[in-house]
């Protein structure tokens, strides 16, 4: 049984995955710093992730269901 606040770790293939994601990330931040647009932010962290040799997808629409009905344009995951 996991508790409240305890630490489960990462299966060491995701932790190596995450490590390369956070990795990506503040290679951008770094390099740019903020105030940009996030499209900006977004074609630069995908070619990190790239050189990373990470596989992604931008631009995914996840459908969300109100009130019985399924819309579609309900959600855009950036990456």
């Amino acid at each position: 049984m996991v508790r409240t606040g305890e630490h489960i770790p990462l299966p060491p293939g995701t932790e190596k995955i995450a490590s390369q994601i956070v990795a990506a990330a503040y290679t951008v931040h770094k390099a740019l710093g903020p105030g940009l647009l996030e499209n900006v932010y977004e074609v630069c962290f995908c070619h990190e992730l790239n050189k990373r040799g990470l596989s992604y997808q931008r631009q995914v629409s996840i459908p969300i269901t109100y009130d019985g009905i399924k819309f579609n344009e309900g959600l855009r995951l950036d990456v």
